[in-house]
């Protein structure tokens, strides 16, 4: 078998957001969010944008993130955000906010305003102070840690920091951020990775050899979308940094600081110092 990546934006929704194949999603988000065996339990779920056979000339107006409901009219954002984009942060917050106010038929209707739960798969690491891969964000009281405003929840899997391999996988939760994480690098479905079956179904729905053409197609092209992307934004990251150090051997220089050392210190050529 060859298996796509479940980074890529159009395998995550293909095997996420099947709305005949709903169980893979229930299955994901009750072992992610810990809902499994609680009372928040989630039974069932209606795909508000259900995965369709996308098309490249339409994919600027695809939507590639996947929002459920559940029976207790909770929403649920799921999203696999590959790369770390400016104001990303604020873009998720604009997201929760606009699923949680419309909700509402008429501007007074405030009581039946319901949960809306973010879960983003990040290919980054985000919170760089906190070594753990899976985080939940709640509004707390900054005294009491109580949590008065539950109607807005986020929660992150930052896969950089999921480093477990198939033996060490403790759980159904770990099992999920495994697949997501490796399902690519794989040519058979482990068996550690056999059960629950909803694991199971998500190999054979990122099976690429019962894809169609089109969805070949698109899935190669956000691939390569993704490649550039990181590319572009790796360069800028260099750039920004060369001109950090332009910046302090210029410093240096005018501070009467030998040019031998300023190269040492900087890594720069003796020539790109002098030159500006």
């Amino acid at each position: 078998m060859k298996f796509a990546d479940p980074k890529n934006d159009i395998a995550f929704k293909k095997i996420f957001g099947d709305e005949n194949k709903k169980e893979i999603l229930i299955s994901f988000l009750n072992n992610i969010l810990n809902f499994a065996g609680t009372s928040k339990e989630i039974i069932d779920i209606t795909i508000k944008n259900p995965y369709q056979v996308p098309k490249l000339e339409g994919l600027k107006e695809t939507i590639l993130d996947i929002m459920a409901i559940d029976k207790r009219n909770i929403h649920y954002i799921v999203e696999m955000q590959v790369l770390h984009t400016p104001a990303f942060d604020k873009r998720i917050l604009y997201y929760i906010s606009k699923a949680y106010y419309q909700q509402l038929e008429k501007a007074d209707d405030y009581p039946r305003l319901n949960q809306v739960i973010f879960l983003g798969f990040l290919d980054f690491t985000f919170f760089k102070q906190n070594p753990d891969y899976s985080t939940r964000h709640l509004i707390l009281d900054e005294k009491t840690n109580e949590n008065h405003f539950k109607d807005f929840e986020l929660n992150f899997v930052e896969l950089p920091k999921f480093n477990k391999n198939l033996q060490e996988l403790a759980d159904v939760k770990d099992k999920w951020i495994y697949f997501v994480k490796n399902a690519s690098d794989l040519a058979i479905i482990p068996k550690e990775m056999e059960e629950p079956k909803e694991i199971r179904e998500a190999f054979e729905a990122a099976n690429r050899l019962s894809w169609s053409r089109d969805e070949l197609d698109v899935y190669d092209y956000i691939g390569m979308h993704i490649q550039d992307e990181r590319g572009r934004i790796e360069y800028a990251r260099e750039e920004g940094e060369r001109a950090k150090a332009l910046k302090i051997a210029q410093e240096l220089l005018n501070n009467g600081i030998a040019i031998d050392i300023i190269v040492k210190s900087t890594g720069l050529t003796e020539k790109e110092i002098l030159a500006h």
